[in-house]
């Protein structure tokens, strides 16, 4: 049972996390792989409400993807946009990034490749991704505009969804962690954390939430 406190707190990182940017029409869409084919359709439903012209699906496989997605997550997530409507010809597929860096640098060089003019990346993560994907990205490619996407729900919404409240609040926490520690490793841009969020992630850790933190960080 996942206390009062630690619901409240886990509210809080997850509204930190998101980074509320207004959408608007880019010259491209980055869709970054993950166990949550949510983001494949928030993607295609961009494109048909006219947002980019062109889309980049992103992703290998990982230990929580291999068995749902044995094709690959942007290969799968390629196959949702076109189920959902989405032409063939719209979708570049990257499929061998492992980490949200390679996420980045491979669209990129993807896209390059390709002759594509990039000046506005629309960045489709999982909504408690959002801001480390578009820090990674300012720092990886800062020639261009990032404007962050998501799927739009609630918190609760999202523990719906997924079944575990505990592995939801412990991806929350991970995420925090790694904004506090991936900038002295040069991997991201800076964010300013809120001293309330910092409490909030303290406390969660104290209570346990640590499943997806990684060593060496606060």
């Amino acid at each position: 049972m996942i206390s009062e406190q630690s619901w409240a707190d886990a509210q809080l990182l997850w509204d930190y996390h998101q980074m509320h940017h207004e959408l608007r029409p880019c010259s491209v869409a980055i869709g970054l792989g993950s166990h949550d084919l949510g983001v494949a359709d928030t993607t295609a439903d961009l494109y048909k409400r006219g947002m980019m012209p062109l889309i980049v699906f992103t992703g290998a496989t990982s230990p929580t993807t291999r068995e749902r997605m044995p094709r690959g997550e942007a290969v799968h997530y390629r196959e949702r946009a076109l189920e959902l409507g989405v032409p063939s010809s719209a979708v570049l597929v990257e499929p061998n990034a492992r980490n949200t860096g390679q996420n980045i640098s491979l669209s990129k060089a993807l896209l390059e490749e390709a002759g594509a003019d990039v000046s506005s990346v629309l960045l489709v993560s999982k909504p408690y991704e959002e801001r480390r994907a578009y820090a990674t990205a300012c720092k990886l490619w800062p020639q261009v505009e990032f404007v962050s996407a998501s799927t739009p729900l609630t918190f609760d919404d999202y523990v719906g969804e997924n079944g575990s409240g505990k592995l939801v609040v412990d991806m929350l926490v991970g995420a925090l962690q790694r904004l506090l520690m991936y900038p002295d490793r040069g991997f991201i841009t800076r964010q300013l954390v809120p001293i309330p969020v910092i409490e909030a992630y303290s406390r969660l850790c104290g209570s346990g939430f640590t499943s997806r933190l990684v060593a060496g960080g606060p």
